[in-house]
């Protein structure tokens, strides 16, 4: 071997060598993880639990704050004897309690191994101090520390969710992402924003000894990981607005929902009978009673009852009739206590006759829609009925109805619109006309739509065509929303004529008694308030109380749909508690010749009207 070929051997064998040294010793000195996974078994991670996000309303109020209980864990294998009666006292459980929890730990413990398991949650701070002060005395317990969720204001139980500790089938729909022991968001806004509320898990890690025993942090507690607090949240709702909407709506079926119609940004979403937030901290022991409760409160009526519209729907078909050229603000048609075709009638309340569309808006009329809608429906330039109300369900779906509006709110619902398609599978293709499915022209019939759409149609009006897609968070902090909530919602309906269906909503409301407008109850001085009664048939019980308004007629602060099941007529219930939480919004007090109405709604007791499924 040549000196030349030998140096160069010796110097490839010397960068080998530096290069394996210089592993080894980031192994050994500088990255600890190996040791860390080396001696595993002798460590014990205590995981640390994040607390959760705040969710505050609009105005900066805490509607979903933390507080500190404490989990009391065990170590099975750990545990020796003690003085179980101690132990019981301290912690205010029974005998036959703790001895079953150590006997199916015994049972289980090949499968628990030297693994820690809660066997209490949620003890009160009171109550671990009495622990800590003798937990000396019962080797193989320890508490851990966890927030968990509190609720000073009283508002929006159905709106804000619960927490709840994770199953099976969560952990196994959220790879990775939780384990047992953990909590999540179920429901309302705890769901939706899960992500940005729960936070990240930290862990602390003890050495064990050679009989089994924790004895100290690893490594001074240099290798622990801090838990990452959740995002905080600012929801649009405003939480006084929302605590007085479900007192109007206390014992009485039905929803209220409050926009802003500048913004989308829901303000009031009450779904009654709903979810008392007093019992959300704790869901789990309330849970079969909820479940049970015949009246359903985890059924939020606000984004998942598919109700008829009613007479509220009225305003779409008129939009639509001076859409498609049929109808004018001047056109008047007459009404004869109802729509009379071949042998049927639809009937209407008595009021002065003929009308024009303002009239008739402002007294309801429900002849002049059956007019509107047939001649939507018989319009020459279409080639057949069903070609007319294809375009007339493309109209309608521009204001929102028949699918989902694309809220940030969980579990919202599309509703229903039909078209042509649906009626030529009922009747036969193209054996049904106009007369057929005339009950469309009031809001009856096949249309189902959610207290959250007749908001959006609300705001739409009152923004003279368009809307923003309604939502109930805000951007705040590290909390961004989605573009698309700012972005203007157009309708297929030309906005020049939207302001005569403004005027008659205005003069429904303000138009005095005894002139004809149907929603004079609702009338405030000074708030210009714009509205439309409705009163949609129930085929088990009195009608449907509807009723949608906005205010001021300028430049509107407030868009509301109130629906009240059994309600009779729209001004009976409707209207009352849709004008009380306008006049509680925008002048911040009910005024003393309003008074007696607000009285009769808060004590207003429909419950024995609904039956239960």
């Amino acid at each position: 071997m040549t000196a030349d070929r030998k140096d160069r051997l010796l110097i490839g064998l010397g960068i080998a060598a530096a290069i394996l040294i210089g592993r080894l010793f980031v192994i050994q000195i500088i990255d600890t993880s190996y040791k860390i996974d080396a001696s595993n078994n002798s460590m014990v991670y205590q995981t640390i639990y994040p607390t959760r996000g705040i969710i505050h309303d609009r105005n900066g109020k805490i509607l979903v704050g933390n507080k500190i209980t404490y989990d009391l864990i065990v170590t099975p294998k750990e545990v020796g004897e003690f003085d179980t009666l101690a132990l019981c006292r301290v912690l205010g459980i029974s005998e036959e309690f703790l001895r079953e929890k150590m006997e199916d730990y015994y049972r289980n413990r090949r499968k628990i191994g030297y693994r820690s398991v809660v066997m209490l949650k949620q003890l009160s701070p009171e109550t671990y101090l009495k622990f800590a002060e003798v937990a000396y005395r019962f080797p193989g317990f320890r508490g851990q520390e966890r927030s968990v969720r509190e609720y000073p204001f009283n508002a929006g139980g159905n709106l804000l969710g619960y927490v709840s500790e994770v199953d099976q089938k969560y952990i196994d729909r959220h790879k990775g992402e939780y384990t047992a022991g953990d909590y999540a968001g179920m429901t309302g806004i705890e769901a939706a924003r899960e992500k940005e509320l729960r936070g990240e898990k930290g862990y602390a890690i003890f050495l064990r000894n050679s009989h089994n025993k924790i004895e100290s942090r690893y490594r001074n507690g240099e290798m622990d990981k801090e838990a990452i607090p959740g995002n905080d949240i600012t929801a649009t709702i405003d939480a006084d607005l929302q605590k007085y909407g479900q007192m109007l709506m206390q014992n009485k079926v039905g929803s209220l929902v409050a926009i802003e119609p500048s913004t989308g940004e829901i303000l009031t979403l009450v779904s009654s009978p709903g979810i008392d937030v007093d019992v959300l901290a704790d869901f789990g022991s309330h849970y079969s009673d909820i479940l049970n409760d015949p009246y359903k409160p985890m059924f939020n009526r606000a984004v998942q009852a598919p109700y008829p519209p009613g007479s509220v729907f009225k305003l779409v078909n008129g939009l639509i009739g001076m859409q498609e050229g049929v109808l004018t603000p001047e056109t008047e048609y007459p009404c004869h206590m109802g729509y009379y075709f071949g042998n049927s009638r639809l009937g209407c309340h008595a009021h002065r006759s003929p009308l024009d569309l303002e009239e008739s808006i402002m007294m309801s009329c429900n002849a002049y829609y059956c007019y509107v809608f047939r001649s939507i429906l018989e319009n020459g330039k279409y080639a057949s009925i069903g070609e007319a109300l294809d375009k007339w369900d493309e109209y309608v779906r521009s204001f929102g109805f028949g699918r989902k509006l694309g809220s940030d709110f969980p579990a919202e619902l599309g509703g229903t619109i039909p078209d042509a398609a649906y009626y030529d599978k009922v009747y036969g293709d193209g054996a049904w006309k106009a007369t057929t499915v005339i009950s469309l022209s009031i809001g009856q019939g096949e249309i189902g739509c959610t207290p959250l759409h007749l908001a959006n149609l609300c705001s739409t009006i009152a923004n003279r065509g368009y809307y923003y897609i309604p939502h109930i968070i805000k951007d705040s902090g590290n909390v961004t929303i989605d573009s698309k909530y700012r972005e203007k919602q157009f309708t297929l309906v030309d906005t020049s004529y939207f302001p005569v269906v403004v005027e008659g909503m205005y003069r429904a409301v303000n138009s005095g008694y005894g002139s004809g407008g149907t929603a004079t109850v609702a009338a405030v001085k000074g708030l210009d308030i714009c509205g439309k009664t409705g009163t949609a048939q129930n085929p088990r019980g009195d009608d449907n109380s509807v009723f949608i308004c906005f205010a001021p007629k300028d430049n509107p602060k407030i868009a509301v749909a109130a629906y009240v099941e059994h309600g009779s007529f729209g001004a009976r219930w409707a209207a009352p508690i849709a004008s009380l939480l306008v006049e509680k919004y925008l002048s911040g007090e009910i005024s003393s010749s309003r008074k007696y109405l607000e009285t009769r709604v808060l004590e207003g007791n429909l419950m024995d009207k609904v039956k239960p499924e």
